[in-house]
């Protein structure tokens, strides 16, 4: 079991995009983030798990400005961000999807993913009023993108359909989707296959290897261990909004504490 008060453990200083120092949150008499700490290394996926109740999608709250804290430090590649607007992390490139997905059910697939692309000209009456010229070459470029986006995710057939037509698992990949059209260079999936079909979550497991491959960094909350197993280089596992334990998924279904708290058997 790691120490809370040691802050994130020894990796080499710069390898840390995402640190978490001391992070709480209390509602009430609850305290459900008591003292958090971790750090997520450049250019992995982080496995985030623990059972219902531990924390953990409070914590990516706490980290993408959603949710203010009650004490402790977010930094995001070296900086302070803890009481940043959520809008202000995002657009520092630390991108967070929901549990719920949140999309506009009476615009197409392909718009909803437009709506989230960063810097869009053309959008406010006075750069509506300069033109096509001074608009139309950034709309190219977010459409090419979502496109690409669609295609990797098995959508491309969908683009035409209304976000609210689709099944509960395509919108979990249309928020994945959204998040990535924002151009993060770290990103915090909270459940993302819940309700996807086993199917395609192999295949959008292969996108989010693509994506690390291409330098992404990934928090990923799930409780489907199998996708933790193949996808993640280090695992934390939360309880009572605290931090654990960390390691490798080997390393941790060999802790008693951890098998207590989550893994059972």
């Amino acid at each position: 079991m790691l120490e809370q008060d040691a802050g994130p453990q020894a990796h080499a200083s710069g390898e840390n995009i995402l640190e978490v120092r001391d992070l709480r949150r209390h509602f009430g008499g609850v305290r459900a983030v008591d003292g958090a700490a971790f750090a997520v290394r450049r250019g992995t996926i982080t496995g985030l798990i623990g059972p219902n109740g531990a924390g953990k999608s409070t914590t990516v709250g706490l980290m993408s400005g959603f949710i203010p804290p009650s004490s402790g430090t977010v930094l995001f590649d070296g900086e302070d961000v803890t009481h940043w607007p959520p809008h202000h992390i995002a657009r520092r490139g630390l991108v967070r999807t929901f549990q719920l997905s949140s999309e506009y059910p009476k615009l197409t697939v392909l718009e909803n993913l437009l709506v989230a692309a960063p810097g869009m000209k053309g959008t406010s009456p006075l750069t509506g009023l300069l033109g096509k010229r001074h608009w139309r070459a950034s709309q190219e470029v977010a459409l090419a993108d979502a496109r690409v986006l669609l295609s990797r995710f098995s959508l491309a057939d969908a683009a035409d359909a209304y976000a609210g037509e689709l099944s509960g698992g395509q919108k979990r990949l249309l928020e994945i989707m959204r998040g990535l059209m924002m151009q993060p260079t770290a990103l915090l999936l909270d459940e993302p296959f819940a309700g996807v079909n086993p199917s395609l979550g192999l295949a959008v497991e292969r996108v989010l290897a693509d994506l690390r491959e291409e330098g992404m960094t990934m928090v990923l909350i799930e409780h489907e261990m199998g996708a933790i197993e193949r996808l993640c280089d280090h695992v934390i596992v939360m309880a009572l909004g605290r931090v654990l334990a960390e390691g490798t998924m080997q390393e941790l279904r060999e802790n008693p504490e951890v098998v207590e708290a989550y893994l059972g058997g």
